[in-house]
């Protein structure tokens, strides 16, 4: 998107044609609103940026198919001129003609044409530069198909389009739909608009259209259509007059048969436009964020940096169109209200009413990313905004100056990224701007590289056996959504999920893949490649080898892990749920298979993936307790019979919630302890200290399988013996990190001032003085159970009473009797019990266990 600067935001409505509510398509769903449809195509149009088309930037669609449309819009255009009735100026015709010929071009070059071009569509921004608009009108509403009423002005239609009269793609009667506008079309429209101007009048324009009609067929018959058109309109002398290339360029636009009328690429090099051509610079279509192609910003500073903040300047003009409608609709914009007010539905009056951030300070158009190097003054507006951030998310999104502080921010990032990707972890723990969201979760899952250049070289057309399953599943994936529900947004599903798995030869489409996309295709609905790059790096980070065509063993080694994590969270509601038989197997693998895509609407999956994606593979397991957390008290309260009701129709639950409950439960879940030999192999890649939200700092966080292999490792489990232990184990050098070894030497403590975790030696008192870890306490297992394993006493109650509601390390001699002792803490709700893995022996070969000092 390009600047603001001295444009306007323009909006214009229309209709689309509506539909019979008792008809079904060949599928047997309900026919898709032409509004829709036209919702759908639109979204391509909002990335052409070109200097010469007004750049659009929204469509909303509202009652009775009604459709505004928002646009780069400037007061002035060629009827302006016309009114004056003056006739142009050789050079003028020239200038006018070679600048829409290179926006006709452009749009050629992407397989569309105008069909609408006349005097009012032809803009003129302040320093005279010309701008096509409603350039896009043809295309979205598929040739006019998709609406009541013909696009074009029929002063300016070509004679073969006239020929073709009007269709109606609802109207039964119309077998078959005319042939399409070309190119060359919009050379005729040109080329009345041109003698228009030469001319000094409108053309026919005082002939009702049924005889203008006739006129302009009959030109078929005429050998030069310019001379019989200036004497119709009594200007013949005045045509003769012009120069020679302004005459031929009538003429070459005026030519009756298509097949002999040259296209907008072939007149822009002709031999007319010699003296002027040289006046203008090819356009360069501007370097994307990820491409093979070297970006580079100007990022010179003035020496006193406040000059860069002057009170006189109009920051917000520099912003990009989409940036300054975004932050009018959160300060209270309305399109409908907007175009109400004027009594009628117009595209004239301008939407740039933005009272909330006339009082911006300028520093904020400029963030410094090092914050201890600014040397601006903070405005009350900024001050103010350090109380925002503690504001519900909800209240932040609707901010109209906190967004645009972040949005500035972001920008500045991502545009540095991957440079400054470190930074753009780090401020998105604070939140993620909806405008910017797609880009920055790319960067999140450090998307590089011509991601442009890998999805086109992929075969996404030839048939294969997954077709027919991915053409079941769209229909039925986030449909309440009217862009992915759009034709186009499931052509766009179907494009990104076959590029998927004909690019993942080793994995399968299960389904739950369209799910997965969704969030990704809505986000970046206009640049596939991205939404396919997104979702290739999302599902081995979080999903590895879910989609195996034999994935049981992943899956059941998932979960298992998920019931300990249950158990490890909360061993009251995890007893309940084991008691009465309702596992994680009954209700959690569409949360999982999907990361909850499945399970949340797509609003309420943005605020949830905003922090999944700062977080490892095991975060979703947190999410899930998170859930469950929230149902708490009704699943404690009911069977099994209504627990499976209750997840049949989820309850609404509160995301923001959510997070912040699974950030609190990720900061209290060792590193080690959601181990799984299933996940994503080590990478190569940078390990961060700590695991993530709980320490100040720490940003990103990688996953324990990252980690280098240690003898102090946990080691791999058999999926039988993983499932015969209630919590989960964790491994040597987890529990070294997290005690440091010295409950006294002001280890990890919570903020009583307590230690956060304790270790539990259940070794005999014999085998504990012969060399113990510092700090831990002795709970022989053989005072609670007897030799056949039986309970002998309740070690609930007595000394373990205090060490309730830290990290209980279970420490044994053999793993047998660690698992028998933490399985019955959790059964008498003990929260946080988790076991040593390999017990005494793996701390032998530290050299960290002491003896007791003998007593003298």
């Amino acid at each position: 998107m390009r600047p603001l600067r001295d444009a306007q935001l323009g909006a214009f409505t229309f209709f689309a044609s509506a539909l019979p509510h008792d008809v079904c398509g060949s599928n047997g769903l309900p026919l898709t609103p032409n509004s829709i449809k036209i919702l759908g195509r639109f979204q391509i149009l909002k990335t052409f940026t070109h200097p010469r088309l007004c750049q659009y930037v929204d469509i909303s669609r509202g009652k009775h198919e009604r459709l505004v449309v928002v646009a780069e819009h400037y007061e002035s255009s060629l009827s302006d001129f016309q009114r004056q009735g003056k006739t142009a100026s050789p050079e003028m015709v020239l200038k006018v003609a070679y600048e829409v010929l290179e926006g006709l071009e452009f749009m050629n070059k992407h397989g569309m044409v105008h069909r609408a071009l006349a005097p009012n569509n032809v803009l003129m921004d302040h320093k005279g530069n010309l701008k096509l608009a409603k350039f896009g009108l043809y295309y979205m509403t598929d040739r006019g198909g998709d609406v009541d009423f013909p696009i074009g002005y029929p002063s300016y239609l070509a004679p073969e389009v006239i020929a073709q009269g009007s269709f109606h793609a609802s109207d039964p009667s119309n077998e078959e739909a005319p042939l399409p506008s070309g190119p060359k079309s919009d050379i005729w429209s040109l080329g009345v608009l041109l003698f228009e101007m030469c001319a000094g009048r409108r053309l026919l324009h005082n002939i009702e259209i049924s005889e203008r009609l006739k006129f302009i067929l009959t030109l078929g018959c005429m050998d030069d259509i310019v001379t019989v058109l200036a004497e119709e309109h009594g200007c013949l002398d005045t045509i003769k007059d012009l120069p020679v290339n302004v005459l031929e360029l009538l003429r070459k636009c005026l030519i009756f048969l298509p097949s002999k009328r040259p296209t907008p690429a072939e007149l822009l090099g002709d031999e007319v436009f010699n003296e002027i051509s040289c006046l203008y610079m090819p356009f360069q279509k501007p370097l994307s964020l990820f491409s093979s192609s070297l970006r580079c910003a100007h990022l010179e500073l003035p020496e006193d940096i406040s000059d860069l903040c002057k009170e006189e300047e109009d920051y917000l003009s520099e912003r990009a169109i989409d940036e300054v409608y975004y932050l009018w609709c959160l300060a209270g914009g309305d399109l409908e209200k907007e175009l109400t007010n004027q009594g009628i539905i117009q595209s004239k009056p301008p939407l740039c009413t933005l009272p909330k951030l006339k009082d911006v300070g300028g520093e904020a158009y400029y963030p410094l990313l090092e914050e201890e190097q600014s040397s601006l003054p903070q405005s009350a507006s900024s001050q103010d905004l350090s109380t925002t951030v503690t504001l519900p998310l909800i209240i932040r999104e609707r901010d109209t100056e906190y967004q645009l502080t972040r949005i500035v921010l972001f920008h500045r990032l991502l545009q540095a990224y991957p440079y400054k990707r470190d930074l753009v972890w780090k401020d998105a723990r604070v939140d993620i701007p909806p405008l910017v969201r797609g880009m920055a979760w790319a960067a999140l899952l450090g998307i590089e590289g011509d991601i442009q250049a890998k999805y086109e070289g992929i075969d996404k057309d030839t048939p294969i056996p997954t077709d027919r399953q991915i053409e079941v599943d769209i229909p039925r994936c986030h449909q309440y959504d009217e862009l992915l529900s759009s034709p186009q947004g499931h052509v766009k599903f179907r494009r990104v999920l076959k590029a998927w798995v004909v690019s993942h030869p080793d994995l399968v489409y299960w389904q739950g893949l369209d799910s997965l996309c969704a969030p990704f295709l809505y986000l970046n609905f206009n640049n596939e490649a991205l939404a396919y790059a997104c979702m290739s790096a999302f599902i081995p980070k979080y999903l590895y080898n879910f989609f195996l065509k034999d994935n049981s063993h992943v899956i059941q080694e998932y979960l298992t892990v998920f019931s300990q994590m249950i158990a490890f969270h909360d061993p009251e509601l995890s007893n309940h749920l084991n008691q009465i038989g309702f596992i994680p197997d009954l209700y959690a693998i569409p949360w999982f298979l999907t990361m909850f895509t499945h399970v949340f609407p797509l609003h309420k999956i943005f605020h949830l993936w905003d922090t999944l994606l700062l977080g490892n593979s095991s975060f979703p397991f947190c999410i899930g307790v998170a859930i469950l957390q929230q149902l708490r008290d009704r699943l404690l309260a009911n069977g099994f019979n209504e627990c499976i009701l209750l997840f049949s129709d989820l309850p609404e639950i509160d995301i923001e919630r959510c997070v912040h409950e699974s950030i609190k439960l990720f900061s209290w879940t060792p590193k080690s302890a959601t181990y799984r030999q299933h996940a994503q192999p080590p990478k190569t890649t940078a390990v961060t200290d700590g695991n993530g939200f709980g320490r100040p700092g720490t940003y990103y966080f990688s996953d324990y399988q990252d980690m280098p292999r240690t003898d102090l490792s946990r080691e791999p489990l058999a999926l039988s013996e993983l499932k015969a232990e209630l919590s989960p184990r964790i491994s040597a050098e987890d529990l070294i990190d997290l005690c440091e070894l010295s409950l006294a030497g002001g280890g990890k403590r919570t903020r009583a001032g307590r230690p956060k975790i304790v270790a539990v030696d259940v070794r005999s008192a014999e085998d504990f003085n012969r060399g113990h870890l510092s700090g831990s306490v002795n709970l022989p297992y053989s005072s609670a159970f007897g030799p056949d394993g039986e309970l002998v006493q309740c070690p609930g109650t007595g000394v373990l009473h205090s060490f309730r509601g830290r990290v209980i390390v279970v420490i044994s001699h053999a793993m047998k009797s660690g698992t028998t002792f933490a399985s019955h803490l959790v059964k008498v709700n003990f929260p946080r019990v988790c076991m040593l893995d390999g017990g005494i022996i793996k701390m032998r070969s530290t050299g960290l266990l002491t003896v007791p000092s003998p007593q003298i």
